[in-house]
């Protein structure tokens, strides 16, 4: 039988990070300035959501290295500026001449993150564009690409090259934040979950 999926989720205490919401509460939050007084043995999955202090995170990057090193499962939603995280390279702004360069589309992948979820739902919230994702993080190396501008630069991408453990990168907002019933990136939190609970088992 599989164990319980454990997840710790870094709470930046902001008023624009408030703690998301989910049907079913899957995940233990700490304030993000604890991290480096947390036992993570029994943890699979870190998630690193957009208004983390990067600059506190530059201190603490051995602890996440030595988590991917354990062969666990960093999750990171935000614009890398300090380089904390392994492989991810510096946020870059999408460079846009029109509101439909902030278009996502999904590659054709076996995540199922993004099952069912709209282009449309994804990149216009009540007609204005880019709230999902304004920019990309460029990668040099093997990864598995999820979401793209139609630039081709990826949003979202799994990074099982760069240590032991495996990184999924989002350049937007919190993924688990998604709860409207009304689109279909309300999908999303769920879908991610289950994608989480597939990918720790493939370390096990």
């Amino acid at each position: 039988m599989n164990k319980k999926l454990t997840i710790l989720k870094l709470d930046p205490m902001h008023a624009f990070g408030e703690s998301s919401r989910h049907s079913e509460k899957t995940w233990k939050e700490i304030d993000q300035y604890d991290l480096n007084r947390q036992d993570l043995s029994n943890i699979d999955v870190l998630v690193i959501s957009n208004f983390v202090d990067q600059e506190y995170l530059l201190k603490q990057k051995t602890i996440i290295e030595n988590f991917l090193a354990d062969q666990k499962i960093v999750v990171f939603c935000g614009h890398l500026f300090r380089m904390w995280l392994p492989g991810v390279s510096p946020f870059i702004p999408e460079r846009v001449q029109t509101f439909s360069d902030y278009e996502v589309f999904t590659t054709n992948n076996n995540s199922g993150i993004f099952d069912g979820v709209t282009t449309g739902d994804m990149t216009y919230n009540k007609g204005v564009a880019g709230f999902f994702a304004r920019g990309y993080h460029p990668v040099a190396h093997d990864v598995e690409v999820l979401l793209r501008f139609k630039s081709g630069h990826p949003v979202t991408y799994i990074d099982r090259s760069s240590s032991a453990g495996t990184i999924l990168v989002h350049a937007g907002r919190d993924l688990l934040g998604y709860s409207s019933n009304h689109k279909t990136t309300g999908r999303i939190p769920d879908q991610l979950y289950t994608w989480l609970e597939r990918e720790v088992q493939t370390h096990a």
